[in-house]
């Protein structure tokens, strides 16, 4: 595989989503990234500010310091002891909270345990007779609370095995817990791949014993209700036919593509703009650019991102809708240049690109969640960049067999991929 180039702009990027994101790790963002760990610590140490975000939200140090040349020491000297030490309380005050957060989970599970296995009127009837059997006659407690003693004994035999579901549940939850935290846009079908990935067919688990357990443990995929229409018709400048005929596949990376602008809102009532180009075949984003303006550069800015992704786009059909960037005269030498074929469907027909609107409703709805808007640009950016980025190297798609659009490449037949070559 050939070595990957980054941009200077995404390094200071990655520096700045590091330094900017509360309780941050080099190896967390370097996994949502897809980078090594040692590469991020290099960029930090080029480009970093020397202080961080710490879980409670106050500026502390970094771990990873700039190299910088002070009076009295050379590059890379020995860190000052005033600087080791607030470093060192800053790292306590961190592993405080996190064993804080730890032990409370850690209660609360244990607490809640027994009820995983069931929690309705009967069994707590049950529950009764068997906490107070040795102090009352079982005969005379089954009268009281209507249960018959066949019942309670057959239920009592049974208790092994409950207790053993409830400890698997519990264990189970916890891991759930911890898949959930990294992402909590993640339903039970995808935290089951994630469950089972790279596990032995005897300890795989099943979908339904997962949904079972995330209802009773009140864990859930992120879910937003409110539609927002986000497509302006724009009449076209000229004719271009529908290639694809709302067929979102393709036989090969690098042959089909789709594309769209949607608009991010920021507190104020502006907003920024993000062009997106996706590949059919493994839902790869391959190409995006974002600016606070929706002119033909925006469009054209993420035709090239991707072109530079792939080494070239010659031969590939990009797919669109009628906006006005689409239908401009820039935008269309650009493909003639990059030797690729437009596509766009019918006018004021969303479905017609529907894999692209999906994608821009993915994005607002996993990272904005529950917010309406972003609080300025620069977190837009960082939080926008941070997702775009994990989307290729980390989150699970459904149409790619719950693997991630670089995964599923990867993991395409060699005839495949050289075909796309």
């Amino acid at each position: 595989m050939a070595r990957k180039s980054f941009t200077d702009e995404f390094r200071r990027q990655a520096v700045d989503l590091y330094e900017s994101t509360p309780g941050a790790t080099v190896r967390g963002i370097a996994d949502d990234l897809g980078i090594a760990r040692g590469t991020l610590r290099d960029w930090l140490t080029i480009h970093g500010t020397g202080n961080k975000t710490a879980a409670d939200g106050s500026s502390c140090p970094s771990p990873v310091q700039p190299m910088r040349t002070t009076p009295g020491s050379g590059l890379g000297g020995e860190e000052p002891p005033r600087q080791k030490i607030a470093r060192l309380e800053a790292r306590v005050r961190e592993l405080e909270i996190s064993e804080k957060k730890l032990t409370a989970e850690r209660e609360i599970l244990q607490r809640a345990a027994k009820y995983f296995a069931g929690g309705d009127a009967l069994v707590t009837r049950f529950q009764f007779v068997a906490d107070h059997r040795h102090t009352f006659e079982v005969k005379r407690l089954c009268e009281l609370v209507h249960v018959s003693r066949s019942s309670f004994y057959a239920w009592l035999a049974a208790a092994p095995v409950r207790a053993r579901r409830a400890a698997g549940d519990a264990v189970l939850v916890a891991r759930i817990q911890t898949i959930h935290d990294g992402d909590n846009t993640i339903g039970a079908p995808r935290a089951t791949t994630e469950l089972n990935d790279g596990v032995a067919a005897a300890d795989r688990v099943n979908h339904k014993r997962v949904a079972r357990v995330m209802r009773a443990a009140g864990i859930a995929g992120y879910r937003r209700r409110r539609r927002v229409h986000t497509t302006i018709v724009e009449q076209p400048r000229q004719t271009v036919p529908d290639l694809l005929r709302r067929d979102f596949t393709a036989p090969a990376p690098n042959q089909v593509y789709v594309g769209d602008i949607t608009y991010l809102p920021l507190a104020g009532g502006t907003n920024l703009y993000l062009a997106t180009v996706i590949d059919c075949c493994s839902r790869k984003l391959a190409g995006w650019a974002l600016a606070d303006h929706m002119r033909t550069d925006l469009v054209n800015d993420a035709l090239h991102a991707a072109e530079r992704a792939r080494g070239s786009l010659r031969g590939a059909v990009f797919h669109s809708d009628h906006g006005a960037v689409y239908t401009s005269s820039a935008y269309a030498e650009l493909c003639d240049r990059l030797g690729v074929t437009r596509s766009m469907g019918a006018v004021g027909s969303s479905a017609d690109n529907a894999l692209a609107e999906s994608f821009n409703a993915t994005v607002k709805r996993e990272v904005l969640q529950d917010n309406t808007c972003w609080p300025d640009a620069a977190t837009c950016r960082r939080q926008v960049f941070r997702w775009l980025t994990r989307y290729n190297t980390r989150r699970r798609h459904s149409y790619c067999q719950h693997l991630s659009p670089n995964t599923y490449e990867q993991a395409l037949p060699a005839t495949v991929t050289a075909t796309a070559a």
